[in-house]
């Protein structure tokens, strides 16, 4: 709570700076800034429902910590309307409603642990420093992925505005939410293995890991040719959530979703290698998985292949950077197969 106050502060007080930096021009400042600004005002409420996720999970509750997280998000889809349509408060009521979203799990992640009987629960800390900082570095790769997703989004902005225009920023975050909405399976599901795999890891049920493993091999394989399938047959309908069929923006994310579905043959073996990982507190190899999908290889098809291919390297980018990262996280799962003993 502390840290998100800070941020917050921080947030308000660089405002108009922050806007600017990530490239909104005068036509986009205001809208930027009402946004902004009202979430910063909600900080500590997003690291709270952030954290009892794992917490939920971990105290053996993952389906209270599921009824909330969908709550939150039926709360934000009916606020956005109430608030943006009826009540005409613009892009002011979608970051209020994004932001009473986080409330409903942050609210109810204290009171649970604060007056359950759950052994995990609020009690009188004990500073253990080495500990702390042994949980920072293994959560490293969820901190890479949260920082280098802004600045790919960054990227992905100034690009489109380049050879787009508005309405390619607009296609990029419509196709951006549509991957989100199509990998949370994945994050879901690895958030949800993880504690098991560390339980079975901790207590040296190497027979439990091994089964565990392949489970979630089959499972992963499987699922990512489904999605691939989907995000073929739903573009169109997808992309057609955000903006109507006839439009220029339908038309540009329409056209790119089709490239950009490539990149869900390998999301799931990436996103779920690094919370691997980091399940078996090896956060050097999770944070260098999670390095190379999100920014790496990112980055570098971002430079690269727009100069080669124009605005079709742009869609490309994150297909490459998927595939190039699925094979160095193979090599990590066959090298560390003895060390884990999970194969």
């Amino acid at each position: 709570v502390a840290a998100g106050v800070v941020i917050g502060v921080l947030g308000l007080a660089f405002l108009e700076p922050l806007c600017s930096m990530l490239g909104a021009n005068g036509r986009l400042m205001a809208d930027c800034k009402a946004y902004l600004g009202t979430l910063m005002l909600f900080v500590p409420a997003s690291v709270l429902q952030i954290l009892f996720q794992s917490f939920f999970v971990t105290a053996g509750r993952p389906g209270l910590g599921l009824g909330l997280t969908i709550a939150a998000g039926i709360s934000n889809a009916v606020l956005d309307y109430l608030l943006i349509v009826p009540a005409g408060m613009g892009i002011t009521g979608a970051a209020v409603a994004t932001a009473i979203g986080w409330c409903i799990p942050a609210l109810a992640g204290v009171a649970y642990f604060l007056f359950s009987q759950n052994p995990l629960r609020f009690a009188r800390p004990k500073l253990d420093w080495r500990t702390l900082g042994e949980s920072c570095f293994n959560g490293s790769s969820e901190m890479v992925t949260n920082i280098s997703t802004g600045v790919t989004t960054f990227l992905f902005n100034i690009l489109m505005l380049r050879y787009l225009g508005e309405d390619g920023v607009a296609a990029i975050t419509i196709v951006l939410y549509a991957q989100f909405l199509l990998t949370a399976l994945y994050l879901g599901f690895s958030m949800g293995v993880a504690p098991v795999v560390s339980f079975n890891y901790g207590s040296g049920n190497t027979l439990q890991l091994k089964r565990l493993f392949k489970i979630c091999a089959l499972f992963i394989g499987g699922s990512s040719a489904v999605v691939f399938g989907v995000s073929l047959l739903l573009a169109g309908p997808l992309v057609g959530v955000f903006s109507p069929p006839g439009t220029a923006v339908y038309e540009i994310g329409r056209e790119g979703f089709l490239l950009f579905s490539l990149s869900f043959l390998f999301a799931g073996v990436n996103i779920f290698a690094s919370a691997f990982f980091t399940a078996l507190s090896n956060g050097r190899v999770s944070a260098a998985i999670s390095f190379l999908r999100t920014f790496g290889f990112l980055i570098v098809a971002l430079v690269l292949l727009p100069k080669a291919v124009g605005v079709t390297g742009v869609w490309l980018a994150v297909p490459f950077a998927e595939l190039a990262t699925a094979g160095v996280a193979a090599l990590f799962l066959w090298r560390s197969r003895e060390a884990y003993r999970y194969l």
